[in-house]
C-alpha cells in the first residue's frame, strides 16, 4: 500500500499469507465415494496400519491415512486431492486432540508431506504408473510402492515395486524387502 504525506512516500508492507485463503479440511470432500474393487486395496493398507500401530505404539509422531484425500497446492487446485491406498506421514500427530482427520491437508500439517505412499494396483487401471507417480513426485513424496499382484502382466510390469524419489525423479529400487532408512521401515511381500 502507499500513503502519501507531505511530500514523501510511505510504504506499508502488506504481510501475505497465501494458506489463509486455502479451505480447511472440513470444508474439503473427505471421500470420493469411488469402491474398490478387489479386497486387496483394503487389506493390504490396513494391515499396514495395523503393523505400524504394534511396532510403533510408544510413538506419537506419525499418522498413517487410508483411502484418505491428501490436499496440496502442488497440482493446478488445492481442491483437487491424491487419494493413495495408504501413505506414511512422519513429524505430524498420531492423532489430533479431540477430532480425527477427514483428509490430509498439507498446510495444516505444517507443511509436511507424506513420505511414503502405497497404490494397490485394481482390474481398472488407475494410472498408478504415470500420473500418480508424477504427482507423487510434485509433492516431493519419498518412497512410492506399487503393489499390483494380479494385473502386472497387463501393465507390464513387476508385480511389486518400489520407487525412490532422487533429484525429482522415481528411480525403481531393487530388492525385497526394501528397507527405508529415512523412515526406519521395510516393506516386502
Amino acid at each position: 500500500m502507499v500513503y502519501w504525506s507531505n511530500d514523501q512516500v510511505m510504504l506499508s508492507m502488506v504481510k501475505f499469507e497465501p494458506y489463509r485463503t486455502l479451505p480447511s479440511t472440513a470444508e474439503l470432500p473427505c471421500s470420493d465415494d469411488t469402491p474398490v474393487d478387489n479386497e486387496d486395496q483394503n487389506f493390504i493398507p490396513n494391515l499396514l496400519l495395523f503393523l505400524l500401530e504394534s511396532i510403533w505404539a510408544n510413538r506419537n509422531d506419525w499418522f498413517f491415512g487410508i483411502d484418505m484425500g491428501v490436499y496440496h497446492t502442488t497440482g493446478v487446485s488445492h481442491l483437487v486431492p491424491i487419494i493413495p491406498d495408504g501413505f506414511l506421514s512422519l513429524g505430524v500427530e498420531r492423532r489430533k486432540a479431540g477430532k480425527s482427520r477427514l483428509s490430509y491437508a498439507v498446510w495444516e500439517e505444517q507443511e509436511i508431506i507424506p513420505k511414503f505412499a502405497l497404490e494397490v494396483v485394481s482390474k481398472t487401471p488407475g494410472d498408478e504408473y504415470d500420473t500418480k507417480l508424477n504427482i507423487y513426485a510434485k509433492l516431493g513424496v519419498l518412497y512410492y510402492v506399487i503393489y499390483n499382484p494380479q494385473y502386472w502382466r497387463r501393465d507390464q510390469h513387476q508385480p511389486f515395486e518400489v520407487y525412490k524419489l532422487i533429484d525429482g525423479e522415481y528411480q525403481l529400487q531393487i530388492g525385497e524387502p526394501f528397507w527405508m532408512p529415512e523412515i526406519g521401515l521395510g516393506i516386502g511381500r
